[in-house]
């Protein structure tokens, strides 16, 4: 069964719309009595508590009046803050540049020890160079249709990157060889991008893993590119959104997903040996 990455942002909606329901239900109010209250049409209210649309502070500060639970406003739209921001669309998150986007995950990854991190298709932001990660940031950008930055935000990309040579933190990286041979620059942005992936890949603090193409039975088929942050916080990127997982059943899915994709990977000298293999292919 595929692992569904957006099903915890909508069970965090089916629980705020479940407790509206019930702030409506226990003060005896039909669902056209409680749009009325609150000055909207009834099917607003249906749409709210079926968590087909995210309620706005102001909707549910109306709604707590409306059902004389004022004490529950707060609470509520903390939850449905904390809902909305595990899905969250990448034209929203790069609204205000690319730099800011890289800026914005500093605070997480001063606070994480243990980072593993799966990509199907891409060197992981961790281990890439500033060259790589502008080709790919630029072309972020021009998908996005958001002003390009890249520049900036392969740099800012880089400094955060910093974290791996810092002590008190501990790498698990899994890649599919075939991201190995995805050029997404020039052949000398790419050899140097894994040369320094050979690099980096030998420091005590990163475990760095390939899994074969040639890999016959796989356990697991690729799955898309996704970070564990400790066993408190997954992130999945799709192509048009980030998903942050934190229900503690979802992130046991993909921990127990990623240590089969790690038992099929090699390391040390062989994993070397297929980066060595790419770099000779750009030749």
């Amino acid at each position: 069964m595929p692992i569904s990455p957006s099903s915890s942002a909508q069970d965090a909606r089916k629980r705020v719309a479940g407790r509206l329901r019930e702030l409506r239900r226990d003060a005896g109010l039909t669902v056209v009595e409680l749009a009325g209250r609150c000055g909207w049409h009834h099917a607003k209210t249906s749409r709210i508590e079926n968590a087909k649309t995210p309620p706005s502070p102001t909707d549910i500060r109306r709604w707590c009046t409306a059902c004389n639970a004022e004490s529950h406003t707060a609470d509520l739209i903390a939850a449905s803050r904390d809902a909305e921001s595990m899905y969250t669309e990448w034209q929203r998150r790069v609204r205000q540049g690319l730099r800011q986007l890289q800026d914005s995950y500093v605070k997480l990854y001063r606070s994480t020890r243990l980072f593993r991190v799966y990509s199907p298709t891409l060197i992981p932001g961790l281990v890439q160079t500033e060259g790589y990660a502008r080709a790919l940031l630029g072309a972020n950008a021009q998908l996005l249709d958001v002003p390009n930055d890249a520049e900036e935000a392969a740099a800012a990309r880089l400094e955060r990157s910093q974290i791996i040579h810092e002590r008190g933190h501990r790498f698990v990286l899994l890649i599919e060889e075939g991201a190995l041979y995805y050029q997404l620059a020039d052949g000398d942005t790419m050899a140097a991008q894994l040369g320094y992936l050979l690099t980096a890949g030998a420091l005590p603090a990163v475990s760095l893993g390939v899994i074969p193409r040639a890999t016959r039975e796989r356990a697991l088929w690729p799955q898309e590119l996704f970070h564990v942050y400790d066993d408190t916080l997954v992130s999945v990127e799709l192509l048009s959104a980030q998903v942050n997982i934190t229900q503690p059943s979802e992130i046991e899915l993909y921990l127990k997903a990623f240590e089969q994709l790690r038992s099929m990977a090699v390391y040390g000298a062989d994993a070397r040996a297929l980066i060595l293999k790419a770099i000779e292919a750009l030749r």
